[in-house]
This record gives C-alpha cells, structure tokens and sequence, in this order.
C-alpha cells in the first residue's frame, strides 16, 4: 500500500517540466550496524527503484540505478527518471451485456448497479466484445502523479521493505528505523524534491566526515553528490569503491613487509561498514606470542579487533596486521602504538589463560560440565556428554569403529568448555580441547574428534574427517534433534534457537557424504530410548517423537538434494517410500534420476502407467503404505492365474512373474538402477495392457484379479521410489 502524502507536498507539489534527469535520495543516520550495511543498502536502493519502475517513471534496464552506503547514510542513484507519470485508462468490467439491459433496450437493475458503483449515468458506460461475448466497461482517465508524490510514496514502501529484526524508536517520535535518522536529502537533477519521510523534510544538505567535515554540505546536483562528498565532506560514499581502497592499501602495505594480508570477505565487508574515509595501518606483536594456537592469534585480530592479519608466502603467521582507521591522522604512529597495545592486551589475556588451562587435565574438567546447563528440562553438560558417549558407542559398533577410542572423544568432547581460554573465544570451542587433549597426551584421533564433532558448523562447511569424530558428531547432533522435539521446542517460521535445522541436515551430510550405512530411525529410538531410562519429567517419550524428528530430518533432505540438480519431484518419490537410511535414500535418487535421464521412454512410460496405476487402486479403496502394506479393500485380494481371460493380461502376468524375483533381489542389495532396467521390460506389456483390457471389469472376480496384478507391479516400483509422482512434461 503506497503511503500518504506529506502535508507540505500537498499543499504545493512542484512539478517538474522537460527530459527526464537523475534522481538522488539519501538517508542521513546514527552509525549503521556494519555487519548488514551493504545488504541494507542494496535492499534500500533495489526496493526504491523497483517502485519507481512500477509507477512507471523509471527504465527498468541494467544500470539504471546505484546505491551509496557509509556508516552514516544509505543513499540511491537513479538514472532518467521522468517527471511525471504517464496517464493512465482505468477499466472496470461491468455485467455481461444480455444481461445489462431488457428486450426493449432499457438498463436493468444489474446495469443500473454497476454505473452508480463507477458514479457515472449508464449512459458513460461502453461495451467491450470479445470472443467469449459483451460486457459493460466503464474507462476512465487516471491523471499521473508528480514526482514528488510518488518519490515519497517509494520512500516509505522501501524503507518498510527492509530487512530490519528490530526498529528503534528515538526521542518522543513515534517513527522507527534501524538507527535514528537525522537529515534527508532528496535531488532531481539540481532540484530539490519536496517529500518527507521518517519526520524530516528534504533539503540539498548532507554531512560529511564526523570528525574531518562535521558540519553540512550542499550539493548542487545529483550528479555532483560523490565528488562533494569526497573533495569537500571526506566522505568516500561508494561502498565498493571504499571497499576496494581498504583492499589495496592493506595488500600494499603487507607486501612492503614481504608478506600477504588474508582478507576475508566477512570481515571486508565489516571494515568496509565501520568507515567513511579509509586509512589502513600496518602494526606489529611481539614474536612471542606465535606460540599460542594460530586460532586464537587470529580470532583476537578478526573477531575482536576488526584487523587483518598476515603470513608469509608459505601461508604461516608472521607478527604482523593491518588495522583500518576512519581519520586521517597527524600522527599516524600514534594511531599504530594504539593499536598495538590494544592487541598486546588481548594476547597477553589469552597467553595467560592459555598456560593456567593446561594446569588441569581435560579429563578432570568433565566433572566441571555438571554445573554447565544444557537445557533446563533435559540436564546438564554433563548429563549430554554421557548420553553422547553411549550413542557413539552404538554407532561404533554398527561402523565396526574402535567403540573405546569413540567413546573415550566423546567423553572430553565438551570438556573445554570449562577452560579460561574458551570462555574468552566461544568461537574455538573444540579447537582449543583438540590442543589441550594433544598437549596431554590424548590419542591423535581422540584429539581430532573433539574439534571435528562440531563440523559442520554452517552450511557447506567442511565435514568431520576421521571416523571418530564422525561417530560423536552424529550423536551429540541426534541426542539434541530427540531432547529438543521431546520438549516439544520445535522451530517454527524462521525461529530456530537450538539451531535444529542445521543439525538436521549436518546428520543427513555426514551420514550421505561420509557414505555411512546407519538406520536413522534406529538411532533416533536409540536416542530416545536414554530419555526414557534417564527419569527425566516433562518431555515427551513417546514414540511419536521419533516420528516427527524423522519428519522433520528428512524435509531437510529436499533442499539438500535441490541444490545438487535433482528435481523437486524425483525427490518426492523417493520420500514417499520413506527409507530409514539417508545414504540408501540418495542411492535410490541417483537411481531414479539416472533411470530418466538414460532411458527416458521407458522411464516415461512406466512413469505414466504407474500414475495410472495408483488411480485405479486409489478409486478401489486401495492403499499402499511406504511397507508396501495393503489398506483399505485390498487386504484379501489374490492374484489368480486361472481368472486371466485376456492375452494381454497373460502377457503383463508373465512379465511381472518373469522379473520379479530378480528385481526384488537388486533391490535388497541397493542395486537400484539394474533393477530399474530389468523394470524397463515391462514397457511393452504395460503400454499394451493399458491399451485392451478393461480393468474394473464387471465381474468381480476378474475385476478383483486385475487389480492384484496391479498391485504387484505397485509395489515393485515402490521398492525403490513411487514414480508416478514425477510430472512428465510432453
């Protein structure tokens, strides 16, 4: 809905005469969060243009529009906007004409209606005659708006569109943004748009650098609105051209130390956000602390400090980072000693507790965890750690793996979250026990699986490597989906704060990936079966919990597999017959999909009569659950060789019997695509089957007889997937 008008652009509206010319708005703010400047700026800009696209005033071509961003403004470039919107022919259609007016030609009632909802005599309106027949029409002519009107109303449609979680308020307004918003400039070419957004009118002034140009700046144009603020305001308003300055000036000063800084988008994208006026500067550490994990070097430098830090060729720390200022200063070394003794604090911190960890023994903190609460109606830590141990050892077992070394990583697997150091660096959790458990003596693998546990950590990231680590990820991911679901803390729309989600499919990547021949659903009761004898009041037990974390696992399974190229309903056949093992599940999806892709005739054949199929059973009262068991009427129909009376029947009957037992055998061994290949036979006798004989024949016996066959071939399909979902386009 577009919004009101403001009472100034009301009372006298400029308009605009001649060509079109550029249009510049800009938001003045309070600093913006860095983290989601750029997408603020790109979903500001996007949502402005696009509504003066719709009011049709803007050219929706390549490069029409920019958008500006710094810490203290969002701001949007738009190149030929026209002054006015064309007008435009308003068309209601009315009742048919048969019915609008009487055999002597005068309106009836339902006309009558019509023209006093359009305030106009019957006389106005007009007829419109198409194939399909008449109809009354009233047109009317729309006068388009002036610019004014409808920049203000893209404004405030733009600003609502932002992807903002939480607005504030600020002194006694009831207006709300991301931070509170201080000055609008608003250009037509050099003219100043009169509109009002957010409480402030628009003028031609904007500011420049906080500290070097604290006061206002006018700008004579749109075009002109870089160059000012560069030359003037100190202001390098580009984000990407700001971007690329931090790039250049950080690479150039790390290869005057003959080294290379590590710029990692997220934090360019960060420092980018934090500054108008980009001054990097190289600083140094003292050697010494090199002998402290390189994680941690690193985490101070990036997470705390915004720095960038730096290796030699060979890709090994060097004492060395580039931080990124917003002045120009005087004294330039001052500014680096800051930020020297910034960093010397923080890694004397972390050299500190880094030593006083090691003073206990990662196994003797396991106790510790008692006092760590993992979720209030499901234990402690500690409580998980135990029930994580005995569900590794299960999955040992079943993946012929060292249970005791499994057992033993899933032990001290959260055991560091007790540490100084990890308290400090809640980021590293796992990687600092890897060190510690090394330090003390653990076994490799022990150590690998108490940092590899916690991989993935988000979407597309690495997996855990060894088969440790892969046995204790699994189970502390599935003890989590089980106790959550059974506290009945489900995610909902976009909440997820258990983060079940990405747990959810971190299983299904390790146990497909990793190529792991594990029964979810056994796991998931395994899991559940530890609540159950834990005594534990309040959650859910029962088995319908099970049900649903399956569920919900396996829908994470669609998008997996989407993003891999297989279609929506390839996926969807395979779901459907619900297999309890996710690597079985993408054997018979590559099967499927392979199937179609090489023999795609007979793929759409027996696609199409496997449709055909499950219709007829449907309107039979007959069902098939994903166990291949016959619901509804089904239950006693035989198949009977004596009641076949026609030749094709016979023919289809042989076919089935001929393959059946060796399909059968494919499919127990996961051998699904030669089983779909021997399935392929049935083409001929399918086809010709569907082509003479009459089904729902009416005697019942051969009625009854028929649809057993039917069923047969139903549920050799659904061995692997029922493909009569796959949409077969001709």
């Amino acid at each position: 809905m577009m919004a009101q008008v403001s009472k100034a652009a009301r009372k006298s509206p400029r308009k605009f005469a001649g060509r079109r010319k550029n249009l510049l708005i800009e938001l003045g703010t309070e600093e913006l969060p860095p983290k989601v400047l750029k997408n603020l700026a790109q979903s500001f800009a996007q949502n402005f243009f696009d509504g003066l696209v719709a009011s049709g005033v803007a050219e929706n071509k390549p490069n029409q529009y920019k958008y500006y961003a710094t810490p203290r403004r969002l701001a949007v470039w738009v190149k030929g906007v026209s002054p006015k919107q064309p007008d435009q022919i308003e068309q209601r259609t009315g009742p048919a004409v048969a019915a609008a007016f009487d055999h002597r030609g005068n309106p009836t009632a339902a006309a009558q209606g019509f023209a006093k909802s359009c305030d106009v005599p019957v006389s106005r309106l007009k007829k419109r005659v198409s194939d399909k027949g008449s109809w009354l029409v009233f047109e009317n002519k729309v006068k388009g708006k002036n610019l004014n009107v409808l920049v203000t109303q893209c404004l405030n449609d733009s600003i609502k569109a932002l992807p903002i979680p939480k607005r504030m308020r600020w002194g006694n307004s009831d207006v709300e943004f991301v931070r509170p918003v201080h000055w609008l400039l608003a250009l037509y070419g050099s003219d100043l748009i009169r509109t009002e957004v957010l409480g402030l009118k628009a003028n031609r002034f904007t500011r420049g650098h906080r500290f070097h140009c604290p006061g206002t700046l006018r700008i004579p144009s749109a075009d002109r609105y870089l160059n000012t603020l560069k030359l003037n305001g100190f202001v390098i308003a580009d984000y990407q051209t700001r971007q690329l300055m931090i790039v250049k000036q950080t690479t150039r000063l790390a290869k005057k130390a003959d080294a290379q800084a590590v710029i990692g988008q997220n934090l360019l994208d960060e420092v980018t956000g934090l500054v108008e006026w980009p001054m990097a500067s190289l600083g140094e550490f003292e050697q010494k602390y090199l002998k402290l994990p390189k994680e941690v070097l690193i985490s101070t430098m990036v997470d705390h400090q915004k720095y960038f830090h730096i290796t030699n060729q060979k890709g090994k720390l060097v004492p060395l980072f580039v931080s990124v200022g917003n002045i120009k200063s005087k004294t330039p070394k001052r500014v680096r000693q800051g930020n020297e003794r910034v960093l010397r604090a923080r890694l004397s911190d972390a050299e500190f507790f880094w030593k006083t960890d090691q003073k206990v023994k990662l196994h003797d903190r396991v106790d510790s965890l008692k006092g760590v609460l993992f979720h209030n109606q499901l234990g402690s830590i500690y409580d998980k750690t135990i029930r994580v141990g005995r569900l590794a050892g299960v999955i040992a077992t079943k993946l012929n793996i060292d249970k005791k070394g499994v057992q033993r990583a899933a032990r001290l697997c959260k055991a560091d979250l007790v540490t100084d150091l990890v308290g400090e660096f809640p980021q590293l959790q796992g990687t600092i026990g890897k060190y510690y458990a090394t330090k003390q003596g653990e076994d490799r693998d022990v150590a690998d699986a108490i940092e590899g546990h916690y991989k993935p950590r988000y979407a597309n990231d690495k997996l855990p490597s060894t088969p440790l680590a892969q046995c204790v990820a699994l189970a502390d991911r599935i003890d989590s989906l089980v106790g959550i679901f059974a506290t009945a803390e489900v995610p909902t729309g976009d909440k997820d704060p258990f983060a079940l989600r990405r747990a959810a499919l971190g299983v299904l990547r390790i146990i497909i990936e990793r190529k792991l021949d594990l029964d979810l659903f056994e796991l998931l009761s395994r899991a559940m079966k530890q609540y159950v004898n834990s005594g534990l009041k309040n959650i859910d037990t029962r088995n319908p919990v099970i049900d649903q974390v399956f569920e919900f696992t396996n829908e994470r399974l669609k998008g997996y597999f989407q993003s891999q190229g297989f279609s929506a309903e390839q996926i969807s056949s395979v779901q459907s017959c619900k297999p309890a093992k996710p690597l079985d599940f993408a054997n018979r999806l590559q099967a499927v999909s392979r199937f179609f892709s090489k023999r795609r005739a007979a793929a759409e054949s027996l696609a199409s009569a496997n449709k055909r199929i499950a219709n007829i059973l449907t309107q039979a009262n007959i069902h098939l659950d994903p166990g291949h068991n016959i619901d509804g009427d089904g239950g006693n129909i035989k198949f009977n060789n004596k009641l076949m009376t026609d030749h094709a029947e016979r023919q289809l009957a042989k076919g089935v019997e001929t393959i059946s037992k060796e399909v059968k055998g494919y499919f127990i061994t996961a051998q699904y695509e030669k089983g779909f290949d021997k399935l392929s036979a049935l083409k001929a006798p399918v086809d010709q089957f569907f082509d003479e004989v009459m089904v729902m024949h009416d005697d019942p016996a051969i009625r009854n007889n028929r649809l057993a066959l039917l069923i047969k071939i139903r549920q050799l399909f659904l061995g692997v997937a029922d493909i009569s979902r796959i949409r077969i386009d001709k």
